[in-house]
């Protein structure tokens, strides 16, 4: 599906690991990882954030998957996904999720989301309080993402963005690899090392299918988190599954304080700081943060 040859041979082979589907009529880009051991265990569903994609999980797949099927979906403008030019709303995000959670006919399943992701989970855990998403969802992981907007520390960089018609860019916009790269790694701890690699491999999926020209489209979730923050994050709060927070204190967006609010709003839930970690805690800190998630998972952290 891609026209070129990728520099990344991470990239590659996490392409040549997946499928691409149709859903609703989008060629969306999809990985359904079989579980090594404990099949009976419920398969996990992951939601990545902007403006990257699942490939953000590319280092902890295999550590999730040893216990558990392992679902991710590249959301629609993103990654190795469609890129239309269209007006993105939360909505369709989640309508395709619930179209690829069909089509694997998945009916029970946890959740782990990030960024943006958080936010798209909140749709699905709304549509499901409301019996209009018909899964058992059992357990649910969020990572640092803007819970309360409102709270965000948004970059010089998502403000610029968001101040641009929501149009595409035209060809030649001076938005580029460097730019975006370094708006990345701003966004990590200064104190982790995240391998340049990774940087690369993220632009040149951002600007798959010149994606990097539909980022003032494709930022305007946070529009509409800020018209339906109760709704996203009521169900966070609120929905009956049982809900873990793994957050990077040094995230320079979603600050810590956005951590103990969502544990103090949910009494019952698990916090697990990951110290020295900003806002990709991922691919800064891979194996203290998958030892988090398949430890929340399987019940032992309380």
């Amino acid at each position: 599906m891609n026209p070129q040859p990728w520099q990344s041979e991470e990239v590659a082979d996490w392409e040549r690991r997946g499928e691409y589907r149709n859903l609703l009529g989008w060629t969306i880009f999809t990985l359904d990882i079989p579980a090594e051991v404990g099949q009976d265990n419920d398969p996990l569903l992951v939601l990545h954030g902007f403006p990257t994609s699942s490939f953000d999980f590319h280092q902890v797949a295999a550590q999730l998957a040893k216990s558990r099927r392992l679902l991710l979906i590249d959301m629609l403008g993103f990654g190795l996904s469609e890129k239309p030019d269209i007006r993105y709303r939360i909505e369709l995000q989640a309508d395709i999720v619930q179209a690829f959670m069909a089509e694997v006919a998945i009916s029970r399943l946890a959740l782990l989301t990030h960024d943006m992701g958080d936010t798209v989970g909140g749709e699905l855990l709304a549509r499901n309080m409301e019996g209009r998403w018909p899964v058992e969802v059992t357990a649910r992981v969020v990572t640092n993402g803007s819970i309360y907007i409102e709270m965000a520390q948004l970059t010089d960089g998502q403000k610029f963005l968001l101040d641009l018609p929501d149009e595409r860019l035209a060809d030649g916009a001076t938005i580029g690899a460097a730019t975006t790269e370094g708006a990345l790694k701003a966004t990590f701890s200064p104190r982790s090392s995240v391998d340049a690699a990774e940087l690369s491999a993220a632009w040149e999926l951002i600007s798959n299918r010149q994606g990097h020209l539909l980022l003032p489209r494709t930022i305007r979730y946070i529009e509409d988190r800020r018209r339906n923050q109760d709704r996203y994050t009521g169900a966070i709060e609120d929905h009956p599954a049982t809900l873990s927070i793994i957050w990077g204190t040094d995230d320079p967006i979603a600050v810590s304080d956005m951590a103990t609010r969502l544990s103090k709003a949910r009494s019952d839930s698990n916090l697990k700081r990951l110290e020295n970690v900003g806002h990709y805690p991922m691919l800064e800190s891979p194996d203290l943060f998958a030892e988090a998630v398949s430890d929340f998972l399987s019940s032992k952290i309380s």
